[in-house]
């Protein structure tokens, strides 16, 4: 018989999170790890994320091992049997540890099969607050969180549920930016600007990205411009030639962004996971939505966060300017 949860905590515990994607949700739940490390500070935390973000988590110094899954990759070769065996390496891996506890904090059929793989007790999202209601069929136990918090309180609020801690602990994301090694990047004050997202209607207007890099020069900030496909770079491209002075980066690994945008001024960015990033490194970070409502999902918790706009109601370059002002003045 498994063991209730209570009875895990008067020993030191392994404790496996399942967070795979995307990368503001991985993100987001960082600080699950920072309060589960400061309830029990024995504990060994393990995280199963996808690859392409598994340099996240290991920038979080409670997280002991970072279990990388494909499964993003494994969808666009599902009858390749390099595939499957590559699946059933995983399964091998993830199962030669013993955990006592596993908690997932995604709610998907993907992440349910995760820690239904894993040797160990199971904890989740009840049907009701998962994001797909079947994943909770993959938990031991499970919990009704409310919908209408923020994304990183409703995780922690699972790990509290889970593990029997308080709710309002202080928020921490706990990472650290790697040190910085850009030999071709320009010594000086700089902003970076993250101007490429996944979805095109949540693009901000390049004419008002041009205006934004003007106006941080006369400021005496340089503006770099990431970015992480042809049509992006495209894209930084035009900005910076349009507004003069503006440095398109290299492609960089999750690691050199976190670098990057942990030594600068400021970020500024639509929504995309970087800047969550930005918040979570603990710099000044502007995020500007188009089609999508920050509440739930916008950059939080740090008081030099700003989201802007929203459904239909894109921001002005004026607006993004004096929230910029503001901050570059705390």
């Amino acid at each position: 018989m498994r063991p209730s949860t209570s009875e895990l905590f008067y020993s030191s515990m392994r404790i496996l999170l399942v967070k795979t994607s995307s990368l503001g949700d991985v993100i987001h739940n960082l600080p699950v790890a920072c309060d589960l490390k400061s309830q029990f500070p024995d504990v060994v935390i393990d995280w199963c994320v996808e690859e392409t973000f598994a340099d996240i988590p290991r920038l979080h110094p409670a997280v002991a091992e970072v279990i990388p899954v494909a499964i993003r990759r494994w969808r666009k070769a599902l009858f390749s049997g390099a595939t499957w065996r590559e699946i059933g390496a995983f399964r091998q891996d993830l199962g030669r540890r013993d955990y006592d506890a596993v908690l997932d904090t995604q709610g998907l059929i993907k992440s349910g099969l995760i820690t239904f793989f894993a040797k160990g007790p199971c904890y989740g999202y009840a049907a009701e607050a998962a994001r797909e209601p079947l994943a909770s069929w993959f938990y031991d136990k499970t919990f009704v969180i409310p919908p209408n918090a923020h994304a990183v309180e409703r995780n922690r609020w699972l790990g509290a549920a889970a593990f029997d801690y308080p709710v309002n602990l202080p928020l921490d994301y706990g990472i650290l930016a790697p040190a910085p090694d850009f030999p071709w990047l320009p010594a000086g004050r700089r902003a970076v600007l993250l101007t490429a997202t996944s979805c095109d209607g949540k693009l901000w207007n390049e004419d008002r990205w041009v205006a934004v890099v003007r106006q941080l020069a006369v400021r005496g900030l340089m503006s770099v411009l990431p970015w992480g496909s042809a049509r992006e770079r495209g894209r930084a491209e035009r900005i910076a030639a349009a507004a003069g002075g503006a440095v398109v980066a290299p492609p960089l690994s999750l690691g050199e962004l976190a670098a990057l945008i942990g030594h600068s001024e400021l970020a500024v960015g639509v929504d995309t996971g970087l800047v969550h990033l930005a918040a979570a490194l603990g710099v000044p970070a502007i995020a500007l939505y188009v089609a999508t409502d920050p509440a739930l999902t916008g950059v939080y918790g740090a008081r030099n966060c700003r989201n802007l706009g929203g459904p239909g109601r894109a921001p002005g370059a004026e607006e993004v300017m004096t929230a910029i002002d503001q901050e570059l003045r705390r």
